[in-house]
């Protein structure tokens, strides 16, 4: 097709050790990819499983920390006079996006520092506002304890809901998790697509995001689910005691594992509310096939 590398975007980089005075590593997207040493114990290793001897890190590159903090001290600096909910509102998005950009990277470091940098911004426009006054006296209007959680910058009215600031901490580090073996999302294995993204054309709504929250496993015997297995939905505390229909009270169980506790339960005639990843049908031909073979048995 004629293409060709630009030769001012191009250089190259060594990963591991300095090379022509050059710092190990390189950015790309944001990221910084370098290589450290590492004892036997860390090391990474190739595919014949042969010890490497180093340790590849993805981290966020460091020009990226500072055009970030460099935002977030504009958008404080440009609400001096602001009420404290108009700073944490325009703030919020900021950081969120932000931290989930690298949620998926070694970031934990990053997170911290950026979070000692905010704070200190922050104590410099609370100081600001209320000069004459006290450090404490500053501390207790725009900082709170939330939910077990100290130094909340936070806008608490009495009578309403807090108003918090995010933390970058507070984004979960996710790591990637490759695809097992040769499975692709063509391969029909509704349970392990299902269970990997939530999410499935072929599979009930419902269902699939209860195998992802559950990560394939029956909340009854703590077992993998397989693509064989009938499982159903059960409601954790039954709807005859009062439990509603909602996600948080809703659990995946095999369908034995779902008869179990239906009768531990104790409740009346039969499991109320449950759904089938099993057409109705079948099930009400296995019933009448069930009572038919021990009448003739």
């Amino acid at each position: 097709m004629g293409l060709e590398l630009k030769p001012s975007k191009t250089r190259m980089a060594h990963t591991l050790t300095v090379f022509e005075e050059e710092r190990p590593g390189f950015d790309f997207l944001g990221f910084n990819i370098r290589q450290f040493p590492v004892g036997k114990y860390q090391s990474g290793e190739n595919s014949y499983g042969h010890k490497l001897g180093f340790k590849t890190l993805i981290t966020p590159s460091k020009e990226k920390q500072k055009v970030h903090y460099d935002h977030i001290a504009s958008v404080i600096k440009a609400h001096k006079s602001a009420p404290q909910a108009a700073l944490i509102s325009h703030l919020n998005p900021i950081i969120r996006g932000w931290a989930n950009y690298y949620a998926a990277v070694v970031s934990n470091v990053a997170y911290a520092k950026q979070e000692y940098l905010m704070y200190k911004k922050l104590r410099a426009w609370a100081k600001r506002r209320h000069h004459q006054k006290g450090d404490k006296w500053i501390t207790n209007k725009y900082w709170k304890s939330i939910g077990g959680d100290n130094w909340i910058f936070a806008n608490k009215a009495k009578g309403e809901n807090p108003m918090r600031l995010l933390r970058h901490t507070d984004t979960p580090i996710v790591r990637y998790v490759k695809v097992k073996g040769d499975s692709s999302p063509y391969d029909g294995n509704l349970v392990y697509w299902s269970t990997r993204m939530g999410d499935n054309p072929e599979m009930p709504i419902r269902i699939s995001k209860l195998l992802k929250r559950q990560k394939g496993k029956c909340a009854q015997c703590g077992l993998f689910f397989r693509e064989s297995d009938v499982m159903e939905v059960d409601h954790n505390i039954p709807k005859s005691k009062g439990g509603k229909d909602e996600y948080k009270n809703l659990q995946l169980l095999h369908r034995h594992c779902h008869d179990t506790k239906t009768a531990n339960d104790g409740s009346p005639g039969t499991k109320s509310g449950c759904n089938s990843a099993e057409p109705k049908p079948t099930r009400k031909l296995e019933k009448v096939a069930d009572k038919w073979v021990m009448r003739y048995a």
